[in-house]
């Protein structure tokens, strides 16, 4: 059965079904498909449009047949934050059902339904859904964990740190991000979000713990790793950088002028390094994962590509897809736990340890270096704030 969510929040449980409103109470037990996930969804069995359709938004999906009806409560919706914005009230903080008229409500909805109707008529069921789905289950978790921000660690003598508290002022203390920000598929943050990407080194000793330390699991060299597995090639448990000096080049090489090297070559298509070529040959890459209009990554996902951006279409996407399905299984592994996944961050993710789970760490870096593309080396750290993390063993 159609409906429509009315809120994301967990503890926002309100729906539309059936052409009514219904709110806090047990959910009727044939929901079936909608548009986008609630928090409150989780536990159903609930098929989700937005999905299906790349996660486009209502506006860019929406069929010229409703587009009279959906620029018309489009508008009073951005009507409506706006002057909720205005008053200077805090959505994250209380149901935006409550603070509209439930004949807006029924009205956005309908024409939303007509919406979602639409676009499972109309587009297939894509074959990494299930992935996507727990990967949108879970960057909704972690954006509703509010992050532990201490300001006073800040040098307010420097204007560089002045302005960059003035920033963070401005922003919520929660992690947003967006699973189709890039077309490789790594995670790109939101504008309201605290910029944890993009987030300086100088600056993160701000960011601290909720529980009593962080730990960041990081794989080695993670892009060099996958293009060893893209070629069925088992994985070096040492530093992929030192085994390139002994296996790849002269033995002369430094680390950095190493890992220099490998860089140079793997992205810039007319470099002729033949040692590298010969290890890794990238044009069998090419030729198993490029079609000549899109690539097809090692988990099934496709890309529209040319040829100039292929190889880097398949690497990105397969690493970045390869980081965050071990961030998942890594989060379901500490359910019912205190400590929590706190976010991800480009080859590693963060977590935010609690002593108690102590006997728990050796599973965790087991299942995250366990990946479907082989066994990956994992660096880890921690440390008593985001800005100080040491190497540690377990």
């Amino acid at each position: 059965m159609l409906f429509q969510t009315l809120d994301e929040k967990q503890e926002c449980v309100g729906i539309y079904y059936g052409d009514e409103l219904i709110f806090n109470q047990p959910l009727p037990e044939n929901l079936s498909h909608t548009w986008s996930y609630s928090a409150f969804l989780s536990g159903l069995n609930v098929e989700y449009a937005k999905l299906y359709c790349g996660s486009q938004t209502l506006d860019e999906v929406c069929p010229e047949s409703l587009r009279d009806q959906w620029d018309d409560v489009k508008e009073r919706l951005l009507a409506f934050h706006k002057s909720l914005r205005t008053a200077r009230i805090d959505l994250s903080q209380n149901c935006f059902y409550d603070l509209v008229p439930q004949r807006f409500l029924i009205e956005y909805c309908y024409v939303r339904n007509l919406i979602t109707d639409w676009v499972f008529q109309n587009f297939e069921k894509p074959k990494n859904y299930d992935y996507m789905l727990d990967l949108t289950r879970e960057i909704d978790r972690i954006k509703h964990v509010k992050l532990k921000i201490d300001l006073r660690e800040l040098n307010m003598t420097k204007r560089s740190h002045r302005d960059f508290s003035k920033k963070i002022r401005k922003l919520n203390p929660y992690c947003h991000f967006n699973i189709n920000g890039t077309k490789t598929g790594r995670l790109t943050t939101t504008k309201a979000s605290f910029p944890i990407l993009t987030f300086k080194h100088e600056y993160r000793n701000i960011l601290k713990p909720n529980n009593d330390f962080f730990v960041e699991l990081d794989f080695n060299a993670a892009e060099i790793r996958t293009l060893l597995s893209l070629q069925n090639k088992p994985q070096p448990q040492e530093d992929i950088h030192e085994w390139n000096i002994k296996n790849v080049f002269s033995g002369k090489e430094t680390r950095e002028e190493a890992k220099q090297r490998i860089f140079a070559w793997l992205y810039n298509p007319e470099s002729t390094d033949y040692a590298c070529e010969k290890a890794y040959d990238r044009k069998n890459i090419l030729t198993k994962y490029f079609s000549g209009d899109k690539i097809t990554n090692a988990f099934g996902t496709e890309i529209e590509s040319e040829k100039r951006t292929a190889l880097n279409y398949i690497i990105q996407s397969t690493c970045a897809e390869n980081v965050l399905r071990q961030m998942i299984k890594v989060s379901k592994a500490l359910q019912g736990s205190k400590s929590y996944v706190a976010f991800p961050i480009h080859d590693s993710i963060v977590i935010d340890f609690s002593m108690e789970d102590g006997d728990k760490l050796k599973e965790l870096v087991k299942i995250f270096s366990q990946t479907e593309l082989g066994d990956f080396m994992v660096n880890i750290r921690a440390g008593k704030d985001f800005g100080n993390l040491k190497d540690i063993e377990v």
